[in-house]
């Protein structure tokens, strides 16, 4: 059974397909960017499934990364796994920015938390924290830096993501052992596949988890000038 994977949440537009039996992925493209998403992921989709066996008609389903990450590269993102999983009537299931980002870590079942970062400017992260056996220890959520570093304990502790780097400095200076395993800006689309295999669609719904609000806010109608009668 196949799965298309759709990542769109970072800097990077990233699409695999990948069996369940299989350990490396069918066909899959990624390119790194920090714009222009919604130009990008349709054609990149459309090759790697000119790659694939069977086409769309071989899916069984699709997984794509929820957040947190860019508001409009998630929208893009989960729409598009939306559409192609109404067109093809297969699940679609949402995988967590934040788990994709863990998951080689875990899977190298080394002792001590795996906590994956991403920035998320003006002092926050997005963070979240799992067992070496890969149980969720901390769910996905945003604070203050100097907060998620102390919700580690005294360690040791493995960090990835784009926010690894902030979340390691606050960590090493209250003491807690902290090591920067990976600071890849954007999940490796093939776990996001591996994890989409094993989501249940029931509770893995393909919805957007922003964690916060937008930065850019609409003006009221204070700022624009009222038209002319």
């Amino acid at each position: 059974m196949k799965i298309l994977a759709i990542d769109t949440a970072l800097p990077a537009v990233s699409a695999c397909v990948l069996d369940d039996e299989a350990e490396e992925a069918e066909a899959l493209e990624t390119i790194a960017m920090e714009r222009g998403h919604a130009e990008a992921l349709l054609p990149l989709i459309d090759r790697v499934m000119a790659r694939v066996d069977g086409g769309f008609g071989g899916l069984y389903r699709v997984a794509v990364t929820v957040g947190p990450g860019s508001f409009t590269g998630l929208r893009v993102g989960v729409a598009a796994a939306r559409a192609i999983g109404i067109a093809c009537e297969i699940p679609v299931v949402g995988v967590s920015t934040l788990a994709a980002l863990a998951a080689p870590l875990i899977l190298s079942q080394k002792p001590g938390l795996v906590a994956a970062a991403i920035d998320a400017r003006h002092g926050n992260v997005f963070f979240a924290a799992f067992g070496p056996d890969g149980r969720t220890i901390l769910s996905p959520r945003l604070a203050p830096v100097h907060e998620a570093a102390r919700s580690l304990g005294e360690g040791p502790v493995r960090l990835t993501g784009p926010g690894a780097p902030l979340l390691a400095q606050e960590a090493l200076g209250l003491g807690i052992m902290a090591e920067i395993v990976s600071e890849f800006a954007a999940p490796d689309i093939e776990f996001v596949a591996k994890l989409g295999l094993l989501a249940d669609p029931s509770s893995a719904p393909a919805r957007p988890l922003y964690l916060k609000a937008p930065d850019a806010k609409p003006l009221d109608s204070q700022q624009i000038p009222a038209p002319a009668p």
